[in-house]
C-alpha cells in the first residue's frame, strides 16, 4: 500500500482505551483509514498478542573472576491474526460496497436477546446492505454449540526435567448449515444496491448445555453468516445466543429433605480435649436462585475451647479431558453463626441462607460439570475443621405452589416431626358431623384452631410462618348424580304447576 495518499491510519478498540477484558471475552475494534485518493492495496492484517516476561543480572564470582548469569523467562497467552484485505495480485480498489452485515434474531429488543432451550426453534435474518450494485458469489448460514474445555499441569520427569503436559476436549452439541443465497446460474449473481434481508430458521436438538463460562472450559452457542464474492476476501458476521436448559425441580427426588451428621474429637498436642459434634438438615435439595433456604442445625461442643459454625453455598466447577480431572470451587453465599463455648450447646432453626443469581446446575455434560452443595462447618482451634456436605441441585423452574402440593406438604410434615415440631394422630378418623362442627366454632370462640407446640426450646423461625398440620380423615363417599336412596313415591314432593 503506497502511504502518499493516506491522511490517517489509527486502530480503536470498541471499549477504548482504558478498556479492560477477562479471559475468554471477545475483543472487537476497527481500523480507521482515511484516504486522500483512491488507492491499490495488497492486504491489510491486524495481529495481536499478549505475554508476560521476566529478565535480570545476577552477578557471581568464579574463584578471581567475575562472571555475570543472564536470567529470562516468556510466556506468551495470545497470539491471533486476521486478515481484513486481500487484493488480487495487481492490488483491490479499497472502496467496499458493503455497509452493513449482521446477524439478527427474532424476538430480540432493545437491550435484550432472547434466551432458547432444547427442541425450540431459532430463527432470524441476515441483513445485507450494499452501496452500489456487488456481484455475489454465495450467502451461507452455519450454527454451532461447543463445549470445551482445556487445561495444563507442570509434571517433572527427573531432577533436572520439566515439561507441561496439556488436557483437552470438546464435544459438539448443536451443528447446523444452510444456504441462504446461491446464483442461478453460473458462478455469480448481483445484487442491486439497498438493503437486502434473507431469513432462516432451524431447529435445536431436544437436550442441550446450558450456556457457560468458567476458568478452564466453556459451553458457547453462535451463528455465523458467510458471505463469498469474487476477489475479495469473505465477509463475516457472528451472533452468540444464550441457552438455557430448564431444571426442575418439582420431582421427588429434589423435594426430599436433606440431612447428615458428623462428629470429631478436638486434639491439641496430642491430647483429646473433647468430642464436637453436627447436625445439619434442609427442607429438600432442589432451590432456584433467589429462594432462601432455611437450616436447621445442631451444635454440640464438648471440648474445652469455644467453636464458631459457619454455612455456605459452594459451587463446583468439574472440567473432564483423557481421563483427567481438574476442579474449581466458589463461594456463592455463606453467612457465619455465634461462637459456642466449651461444653455447650447451640441450635439453628431455619436460620436463612438466600442463593443470589447464579447459574442452574449443569449435570449432564460429557466434559463439564457445575454442581452446587451446601456445606456447613465447625472451627475448632487447634483441630481441623468439622464438615458436613449436603448436595444442592440449582434449577431454572422454581417450585410450584399447588402443582406439588402433596409431596412438599407431606416432605415438610415429616421434616418438622424428625426435628419434634409436631406430632400426627396414630389412627385416621371419621370427618365430624356438620352440626358438631357448627357447635364446636361456637364454643371454642376465639380459640385458635391450630395451635402451636408448647415446646419450651423449640421455636419457629425463618421462612415458616404457620404451623403445618396434617389431618387424616375417612374419604367421604364417591359422588353420583342419582340419590341411591330416593323418598317413597308418595311423600315425594310435587310441582305447584303440576
Amino acid at each position: 500500500m503506497r502511504l502518499g495518499g493516506v491522511r490517517s491510519f489509527a486502530l480503536e478498540l470498541a471499549r477504548g482505551p482504558g478498556g479492560a477484558y477477562r479471559g475468554g471475552e471477545r475483543l472487537s475494534g476497527r481500523v480507521l483509514l482515511e484516504a486522500a485518493a483512491p488507492l491499490r492495496v495488497r492486504a491489510l492484517e491486524v495481529a495481536a498478542r499478549g505475554g508476560a516476561a521476566t529478565h535480570w543480572l545476577e552477578g557471581r564470582s568464579v574463584g578471581v573472576n567475575a562472571v555475570s548469569c543472564d536470567f529470562a523467562a516468556a510466556e506468551t497467552y495470545l497470539r491471533r491474526r486476521q486478515l481484513l484485505l486481500r487484493g488480487s495480485p495487481p492490488g483491490v480498489m479499497l472502496f467496499d460496497k458493503v455497509k452493513a452485515f449482521v446477524v439478527q434474531l427474532d424476538g430480540a429488543s432493545a437491550g435484550t436477546e432472547p434466551v432458547f432451550s432444547g427442541g425450540q426453534s431459532v430463527a432470524g435474518r441476515v441483513l445485507l446492505e450494499l452501496a452500489g450494485p456487488a456481484r455475489v458469489g454465495a450467502l451461507k448460514l452455519r450454527a454451532r454449540g461447543r463445549a470445551h474445555v482445556h487445561w495444563t499441569e507442570s509434571r517433572s520427569a527427573g531432577s533436572s526435567t520439566a515439561y507441561t503436559q496439556s488436557y483437552s476436549e470438546r464435544v459438539e452439541v448443536v451443528s447446523h448449515r444452510a444456504t441462504l443465497l446461491a446464483p442461478d446460474t453460473g458462478e455469480t449473481t448481483t445484487l442491486p444496491p439497498g438493503r437486502h434481508e434473507f431469513p432462516f430458521s432451524f431447529q435445536l436438538p431436544p437436550t442441550l448445555v446450558t450456556s457457560f463460562e468458567g476458568k478452564h472450559g466453556s459451553v458457547r452457542y453462535c451463528i455465523k453468516a458467510t458471505l463469498h464474492r469474487p476477489w475479495v476476501p469473505a465477509r463475516r458476521a457472528r451472533k452468540v445466543f444464550t441457552v438455557i436448559e430448564p431444571v426442575d425441580i418439582n420431582t421427588p427426588a429434589l423435594l426430599a429433605p436433606q440431612a447428615g451428621a458428623r462428629e470429631k474429637v478436638a486434639r491439641s498436642w496430642y491430647s483429646n480435649r473433647g468430642l464436637v459434634s453436627l447436625s445439619a438438615k434442609i427442607d429438600r435439595k432442589g432451590y432456584t436462585p433467589g429462594e432462601v433456604i432455611p437450616v436447621f442445625a445442631e451444635i454440640d461442643n464438648g471440648s474445652t475451647r469455644a467453636v464458631l459454625p459457619r454455612a455456605a453455598v459452594v459451587q463446583t466447577q468439574t472440567f473432564m479431558a483423557r481421563g483427567a480431572r481438574k476442579q474449581k470451587r466458589a463461594v456463592v453465599a455463606s453467612f457465619s453463626g455465634e461462637p459456642v463455648g466449651p461444653g455447650r450447646r447451640a441450635l439453628w432453626q431455619g436460620r436463612a441462607l438466600r442463593i443470589p443469581p447464579v447459574g442452574p446446575s449443569i449435570l449432564h455434560c460429557r466434559v463439564l460439570h457445575v454442581d452446587y452443595s451446601l456445606k456447613v462447618c465447625v472451627d475448632i482451634p487447634g483441630t481441623s475443621k468439622l464438615l458436613l456436605e449436603l448436595p444442592l441441585v440449582i434449577g431454572t423452574i422454581p417450585l410450584h405452589p399447588f402443582g406439588s402440593r402433596s409431596s412438599s406438604v407431606g416432605s415438610h410434615t415429616s421434616f418438622l416431626l424428625d426435628w419434634g415440631l409436631g406430632a400426627l394422630p396414630e389412627q385416621p378418623e371419621a370427618p365430624p358431623e356438620y352440626s358438631e362442627v357448627v357447635a364446636d366454632e361456637v364454643a371454642a370462640g376465639d380459640r385458635s384452631p391450630l395451635p402451636l407446640p408448647q415446646a419450651p426450646d423449640v421455636s419457629l423461625e425463618g421462612p415458616f410462618l404457620a404451623y403445618i398440620r396434617e389431618f387424616r380423615y375417612r374419604p367421604p363417599p364417591l359422588y353420583s348424580e342419582e340419590d341411591p336412596n330416593p323418598p317413597p313415591r308418595a311423600t315425594r314432593p310435587r310441582c305447584m304447576t303440576c
